[in-house]
């Protein structure tokens, strides 16, 4: 197969050396188009019966040839229409310039009137074609209905070319992230940027990468979080914040997880986890209405209802209950001894240097997370998950968290944000023991965070989500919803 390309490449490659040297530019700068094809349909009773000329461009995706006559399909990012050249009024020798030297693949600037063929097609009459770039690489007959996943994404232009599904489905992550950005905007939150490059990665238990910046001659870390900058703001007078950006984690791929990523972080002055949840269900219902149509999507085989239960709202899990229910063990007794050992008898992953929030997180993503299809608030995270929320006042042993839950996966994360600025360091310290032994996802001590909270920061709530919710209402592994993912190399 790969000869064969190859052979048909060098007949075209031949093909565009001819056309140079008969004073062809096959790769011309501009063109002029009148109309989108998708337009032109639209308008096709008008522009027929007045016979009216226009110029339209794009790819062509087939080419049928019949005596005098040849017939192509073109494509540009609305619509596909036929087009028609006819020997006797284009003359003999623009009539087989066409046949010699287009092919499959190359764009073209066509114009000509619209008309019905004999068996009632919308077709361009063409007056006049112009190329406007030559494919020098044929599309070979595998990639037609592209199936496999390794090489749909190592040439994804190949799969958007070739797959209308997928080209469509990064068209709704567009409009994903635009209802999200106009939903905060509506909301008055304003919108901020900053810094991917960060002394001290911090807002999430994850292993940064880490790159040198030359002109200052040190390292910086890739963020993992936007946590921290945007809580700084709420410190300098902003009230409401939010940021949609990159996020950098060098941690495995699963059908969950990605090293490179969309995220977007708000934060709210004044307002507690209580209303965060509230403004949090609202979103995600626009979102899911706008992106899929309604509020109904499916996740490997099963329904998932975003609109129900219509009033009331999401119902709310408390964790410690739930924990107990699937497990057997309270959290508020519970040892790293009780929880090794259910870990060991679940095969729940974990290093004998975890501390106990880990723990608990590997035996919860094993049992509860696996119950939790349909979505639902998970509330009253033991504290040693959260370091950077407020503890219960009802009970030190949970914090003032709330994550969004459906389809056995975590789609969000928000809580009342600690403002104590000593609090915060005793906790970051907490961090730090861990990490001295082995953990390498635990948080850095961020001692200009903590100084910025001495001169206080009100009392808040924060939300973050990334584009794993996107993937989970395709119903999509996440790195089949990004453009061009990362990849081993071949």
């Amino acid at each position: 197969m790969t000869e064969k390309i190859e052979e048909l490449r060098q007949v075209r490659i031949q093909k565009l050396e001819q056309l140079k040297k008969s004073g062809i530019d096959p790769y011309p700068v501009e063109s002029h188009r009148t109309h989108l094809i998708g337009s032109a349909l639209e308008q096709f009773d008008l522009l027929s019966s007045t016979k009216k000329e226009i110029t339209i461009t794009g790819r062509i995706r087939s080419i049928r040839t019949h005596g005098k006559l040849t017939f192509g399909n073109l494509e540009d990012s609305s619509d596909s229409i036929q087009f028609m050249l006819r020997s006797e009024t284009l003359g003999e020798q623009m009539f087989g310039d066409f046949r010699n030297f287009f092919d499959i693949g190359d764009f073209i600037e066509v114009t000509g009137f619209l008309e019905l063929s004999k068996t009632g097609e919308k077709t361009l009459q063409t007056l006049d074609y112009k190329l406007l770039t030559k494919s020098i690489r044929p599309i070979s007959q595998e990639y037609f209905g592209l199936k496999d996943t390794e090489t749909r994404l190592r040439k994804r232009y190949l799969d958007l070319l070739m797959n209308p599904e997928t080209k469509e489905m990064f068209r709704k992550k567009a409009l994903f992230w635009q209802t999200i950005r106009n939903f905060m905007i509506k909301k008055d939150f304003l919108e901020v940027w900053t810094p991917v490059l960060e002394n001290v990665p911090g807002g999430a238990d994850a292993e940064p990468f880490m790159t040198h910046h030359n002109a200052l001659d040190r390292d910086f870390y890739l963020r993992i979080s936007l946590e921290l900058p945007l809580k700084r703001l709420l410190v300098g007078g902003y009230e409401k914040v939010f940021e949609i950006g990159r996020l950098f984690r060098n941690e495995g791929i699963d059908r969950e997880h990605l090293q490179e990523y969309d995220d977007m972080e708000f934060y709210w002055a004044f307002a507690d986890h209580e209303k965060g949840m509230k403004l949090v269900e609202e979103m995600f219902k626009e979102v899911i209405k706008n992106v899929t149509g309604g509020l109904v999507t499916e996740y490997e085989e099963q329904k998932i209802d975003w609109g129900n239960p219509p009033a009331g709202g999401w119902p709310r899990l408390d964790y410690f209950e739930v924990f107990k229910k699937e497990t057997g063990l309270d959290l508020n007794s519970a040892t790293i001894a009780d929880l090794q050992k259910k870990a060991d008898a679940l095969g729940a992953p974990y290093d004998k240097n975890w501390g106990r929030g880990k723990l608990i997180d590997s035996i919860y993503k094993r049992t509860v997370r696996q119950k939790l299809v349909q979505p639902c608030f998970l509330v009253g995270h033991p504290f040693e998950l959260s370091p950077l929320a407020k503890v219960d006042p009802v009970n030190s042993k949970k914090s003032l968290r709330f994550q969004v839950l459906a389809a056995k996966t975590e789609l969000g994360n928000g809580f009342s944000e600690v403002n104590d600025p000593l609090y915060q360091m005793q906790r970051f310290q907490e961090q730090m023991k861990l990490r001295e032994a082995g953990d390498k996802e635990a948080q850095m001590l961020d001692a200009d965070y903590v100084e910025a909270l001495e001169y206080g920061m009100p009392p808040a709530v924060g939300f973050g989500m990334s584009e794993r919710f996107f993937s989970v209402i395709m119903n999509k592994p996440m790195r089949e919803t990004v453009i061009f993912p990362p990849m081993k190399e071949q």
